[in-house]
């Protein structure tokens, strides 16, 4: 990766900043996006590097997105890697949520995507590199009391999928990444049906596959071009291979699991 330029969104925590910290220790050239510029500057000062370039970056909107590529190029001059990763969650059933809701996570984790491809696609065209969205395996499976959640990362994964297949000839590598339940602040700052943070997250973080892990997964499968990256055995594959061939019986299994959370919206 030496020389090599990765854009990465929401890489100010968690699994984008675990990406950053990867990527650095391979030699690439970062350019990161986030809304904390602050926590973006904090960390290239951490890693103590003229090759990070940090851009106050909202991917909700289009001409932030604009910006960070166009900011990107005009810095390293070309693009090699672009990891859409920025993302939000939410926590309620449908029938109590707030539509906004809808609309926020729709707006953040789709369209957040849409609009850095549509920028960088002509630059990773030419360098035949590498397009990635994490996902989550709510994007394979639909998670009850995540509605929205899982709406918009089916929506990624239907996204870049037909990307890949509209480039199949051109040298552009498409990789959708589904972390399984992974630690990071992200329940945290999930909305609530009203839309508001729900604070405390509702699930045991130490169980889970560390940021540094995942991010350590997902480089590892763009190094070697992988389409597809599904990780944790039975949150992940066993659950898509459950969906593919025993999909009642998954419904049951998903419902009695998000049940048990606590508070959950379903009891």
């Amino acid at each position: 990766m030496k020389g090599k330029v990765v854009i990465i969104t929401g890489a100010s925590s968690g699994i984008g900043k675990a990406l950053a910290k990867e990527y650095f220790s391979r030699g690439a050239c970062l350019s990161l996006g986030a809304r904390r510029k602050d926590q973006l500057e904090a960390l290239k000062s951490e890693l103590n590097s003229s090759d990070i370039l940090c851009i106050e970056t909202d991917v909700a909107k289009q001409d932030d997105c604009k910006r960070l590529i166009d900011l990107t190029v005009e810095k390293f001059g070309h693009i090699d890697v672009l990891i859409n990763n920025a993302g939000i969650s939410m926590r309620a059933l449908f029938k109590d949520m707030d539509i906004e809701v809808m609309h926020r996570l729709m707006n953040v984790n789709f369209y957040g995507t849409v609009y850095c491809t549509k920028y960088a696609l002509p630059y990773l065209i030419e360098s035949k590199g590498s397009l990635v969205g994490v996902i989550s395996i709510a994007g394979h499976v639909g998670l009850p009391g995540r509605t929205a959640y899982s709406a918009s990362k089916f929506a990624v994964r239907g996204f870049l999928d037909t990307i890949r297949i509209e480039h199949l000839h051109s040298g552009l590598h498409v990789l959708v990444a589904a972390p399984g339940f992974t630690a990071s602040e992200v329940r945290k700052v999930a909305l609530a049906a009203d839309g508001t943070p729900q604070g405390e997250t509702p699930r045991n973080e130490e169980a889970m596959m560390s940021a540094e892990t995942c991010a350590h997964h997902i480089v590892e499968a763009v190094r070697k071009r992988k389409r597809e990256l599904i990780l944790t055995f039975v949150e992940g594959k066993l659950t898509v291979f459950l969906g593919k061939f025993f999909p009642s019986l998954l419904d049951k299994l998903t419902y009695n699991h998000m049940a048990k959370e606590p508070d959950s919206p379903l009891k």
